[in-house]
This record gives structure tokens, C-alpha cells and sequence, in this order.
């Protein structure tokens, strides 16, 4: 007999609780567990971009290695300093900037761009971010050919002691001390991750903030010793940068570059650029599980 009134029926099963840590950390996971489809699609999302190419991906490569050329002649006269090292300088920081600004400007737009799979593919959040991050992993991957054809002309003059205009400190050259930019650009990802989330997460809320975020990061770039170092601050203030310094210091994105750029040079690394590093991590993360606990299930709406 069916019941006939409202008191008579079953309670419905109360819809579970979404906005907690435990589905936050939950969705990374899946995600992690998927990557086969985001490493399949960050791949197939690179062989579409150069589709009826010649010579398809290493575009990539020619464009990185005309434009660190281009700016490592021009700011080596400029600054008035050694081809042999300051190219190197260039181009290996380019590199690094170049992954920074993809992961930053994609990440943004990471959830909006993929509008069509999130509210039709279930699957976590998270995937649509590791995919994007892996992408630009493989562009990173490709421009590093640049760099180890910078070296091989460059060799003689890296690997023996030297400094560079306006340094106080000797570098020791390269070594296999270089090695330690494996960790450190595995650092550089880990922060790319929750960088995407946290912003992807904003910006999918607040479309104003993708504009905002693409005016402000050629602005970023200048101020990053990226086509200039820190050690012209020491040469221009005869060996005192004093306050000058602390336009690379405050900016975060010098740490991040600094960690990877420094042993592929063969420089001199101070261990503050790790603290830094480490406490935008820890920090950054924390703040990327917030935004996901409390909004991770409105995205699928915000699109």
C-alpha cells in the first residue's frame, strides 16, 4: 500500500555536503588518477596548433630562439656586457618567463576555455588545469633546445669561472651541480598547478580579471631580471644597489626563475630564492584548496 500523506513517506536522502576539503583534495586526486586523458590531450592540443605544418612543433623552438637572440644582442650592447655569458642569461630566463606567462595567461582562462567538456565530460576540475600545465610543459620542453644550443657555442666561457658586469660574487661555471634545475623548475610546476586553479576559479567568476591579469604581465616582464640582472643595479650604484635591489627581491617571479635559471648557468644561487619559493607554495596552495572547497562546484554554472 502506498503511503498517502506527506508524513507517511519517506525521507528524500539529504544531498551531501560539497563545499568541504575532503572533495576539494578529492577532485585533485581524480585528476591525478586521469593523466592519461589530460597527458593525451595536452599532446593532441599541440600537434592541432601546427596541423598541416612543415616542420609542425618546432616552431616553437625557431620562434624562442630568434627572439633570445634578438633581445641577447641588443641588451648585451646596452648593458654593455659579454655576449659569451649575458646570451646565455637571456635565453635561459626566457625560457622560463615564456613557461610562466602560458601557465599565467592560459590559467586564467583555463575553465572558460573548456566550457564545452566541463559541463558535458564528468570529470574533475582538475583536469582541464593539468592538461593546460602539461601543455606548456611540452612548449618548455621544446624551447630548452635553444638553450643547449646556446651552450654548446657558449661552452668554453660557462664552464670556467665568471662573473658578469656589475656582479660582486664569482660564478663557478656550469657543472653537474646544473642538475639541480630539475628540482627546481618540478618546484615551478607544483606552483603552476594551484596558480591555474585559484585564478581559473576567479576569472571564470569575474571576467574582468583575465584582461586585468594580460595588461599587467608585460609590465611584470620589465621588472623581472629577465633581458637585464640584478647586477646592474650594483654597477650603476658603484657595488651598493641599496633600495634598487628590492625591485627584484619583492617581485616573486625573480624567485621562480632564479631557482632553475642559476644552475643551468652555472651561478652562484642564495638560498633565500628556495624559502621564497617554497612559502608561495605552501601559501599558494592553501589558498587554491580554499577557493576550491567553497567554489569548485559553481564552476560548471559560471561557464
Amino acid at each position: 500500500m502506498q503511503p498517502t500523506s506527506t508524513v507517511d513517506r519517506p525521507a528524500a536522502p539529504l544531498a551531501p555536503n560539497s563545499r568541504t576539503f575532503a572533495r576539494a583534495f578529492a577532485d585533485v586526486r581524480g585528476a591525478w588518477r586521469q593523466r592519461e586523458l589530460w597527458a593525451h590531450l595536452g599532446w593532441q592540443d599541440i600537434k592541432q596548433r601546427y596541423r598541416r605544418s612543415v616542420i609542425g612543433p618546432l616552431w616553437i623552438t625557431i620562434s624562442m630562439g630568434t627572439t633570445a637572440l634578438a633581445l641577447g644582442l641588443l641588451y648585451s650592447q646596452l648593458f654593455d656586457q659579454k655576449l659569451g655569458t649575458f646570451l646565455p642569461y637571456v635565453t635561459a630566463g626566457f625560457i622560463i618567463w615564456n613557461f610562466i606567462l602560458g601557465v599565467v595567461t592560459e590559467g586564467t582562462g583555463v575553465f572558460i576555455d573548456n566550457e564545452g567538456l566541463i559541463k558535458h565530460l564528468p570529470s574533475p576540475i582538475t583536469v582541464h588545469v593539468l592538461r593546460m600545465v602539461w601543455r606548456q610543459v611540452l612548449f618548455f620542453a621544446h624551447n630548452l633546445v635553444v638553450y643547449f644550443v646556446v651552450l654548446i657555442i657558449y661552452f668554453p666561457a660557462l664552464t670556467q669561472p665568471y662573473k658578469m658586469e656589475g656582479d660582486i660574487v664569482q660564478h663557478p661555471g656550469v657543472s653537474w651541480s646544473a642538475l639541480m634545475a630539475i628540482p627546481g623548475f618540478a618546484l615551478v610546476v607544483i606552483n603552476a598547478v594551484w596558480v591555474a586553479l585559484l585564478f581559473g576559479i576567479i576569472s571564470t567568476r569575474f571576467r574582468d580579471i583575465p584582461p586585468v591579469i594580460h595588461s599587467f604581465i608585460n609590465l611584470i616582464f620589465f621588472m623581472t631580471p629577465i633581458v637585464w640582472h640584478v647586477g646592474i643595479l650594483n654597477k650603476v650604484t658603484d657595488g651598493d644597489g641599496g633600495w634598487r635591489v628590492l625591485i627584484a627581491e619583492l617581485n616573486p617571479l625573480y624567485h621562480f626563475v632564479e631557482i632553475v635559471r642559476a644552475p643551468l648557468l652555472g651561478q652562484t644561487q642564495d638560498w633565500h630564492h628556495w624559502v621564497v619559493v617554497g612559502a608561495f607554495t605552501v601559501v599558494g596552495w592553501a589558498l587554491a584548496m580554499i577557493a576550491m572547497r567553497n567554489y569548485r562546484a559553481r564552476v560548471s554554472y559560471w561557464v
